[in-house]
């Protein structure tokens, strides 16, 4: 092992950033990388679809590409509430398949060092971890952090591509 490479490895990883768009969803702020996300649109018209999952809003038309939307409030056991002009939806790839997020507000693009993101093995098995990569930390604020790749379990993947 060359000891001068591992100092130069150590010095990059107390240097190493993540970029994350950042967003509420009831009094909490939650993030996903920034080259996940392929826009953010402004609420439009969902055509709703009859039997699907109970977060699932329905789908929208996305110049021309049909994209199923889910409601985010619902995917975390949140109450639903009424949308506002705050309220957007954000286009992100799930496992190669669009799939857009309707969140109560977009806030920023934030950048975290890596050392300011602590993993989420510290919570209790009642809450549903699975799509949770960590938490990060801006000044004084936390930032819940979304593995999107993961917010959908393969059968829902599965079950949404069918649409």
């Amino acid at each position: 092992m060359n000891i001068e490479n591992t100092a130069v490895e150590n010095k990059l990883d107390t240097t190493s950033t993540e970029q994350f768009v950042t967003f509420i969803i009831g009094n909490e702020t939650y993030g996903i990388e920034v080259l996940k996300v392929q826009e953010i649109i402004g609420m439009t018209r969902i055509t709703y679809v009859p039997n699907t999952l109970p977060y699932m809003k329905g789908v929208i038309n996305l110049r021309g590409s049909v994209v199923p939307v889910i409601d985010m409030r619902k995917k975390i056991g949140m109450d639903e509430i009424a949308y506002n002009a705050f309220t957007v939806i954000i286009i992100t790839e799930v496992k190669g398949k669009l799939i857009g997020m309707i969140v109560d507000s977009v806030q920023d693009v934030v950048t975290i060092p890596i050392q300011k993101i602590q993993d989420t093995i510290h919570f209790t098995s009642q809450i549903a971890t699975d799509y949770i990569k960590g938490i990060g930390q801006i000044d004084n604020n936390l930032v819940i952090i979304l593995d999107v790749d993961r917010l959908l379990t393969a059968d829902e993947i599965a079950y949404i591509k069918n649409i």
